[in-house]
């Protein structure tokens, strides 16, 4: 599966913007797709993953009730809506897909995730 990342831009602290992952190869014979982001220092963090079979859809904290993640099987896609940004947000956010099955406790692990997108910057100013 390759992954292809778009969507990010700089916005202002309160406004929306969506992120795209276009992905090719055996899209959804994965398992999952994810969304994990990194600040410049620090380490790659969860965001946001849907589970294929059942769209089960998983969040951290800092972002429930913010952003949604989403798919669409025709185009291939899966997407993360991202309302009410703040500065915070900032980072490099990547996509992921995991092609074997894991249990759902590990749901937001890097390790569970085995292809990845090469990231697209989020910067969100005050």
């Amino acid at each position: 599966v390759q992954l292809q990342a778009s969507g990010g831009g700089l916005v202002q602290a309160g406004d929306c913007l969506r992120l795209s992952c276009a992905a090719s190869g055996r899209p959804f014979s994965s398992v999952a797709m994810g969304w994990f982001r990194q600040s410049p220092g620090e380490e790659r963090e969860f965001v946001s993953a849907i589970r294929l079979s059942a769209n089960t859809t998983y969040y951290t904290e800092s972002v429930k009730g913010r952003f949604t993640i989403s798919r669409d099987g025709a185009k291939n896609a899966v997407y993360l809506q991202m309302n009410s940004l703040k500065p915070e947000d900032t980072a490099v956010y990547y996509c992921a897909a995991a092609l074997r099955y894991f249990n759902s406790r590990y749901y937001s692990d890097i390790t569970s995730y085995d292809s990845w997108g090469q990231g697209t910057q989020l910067t969100v100013s005050s």
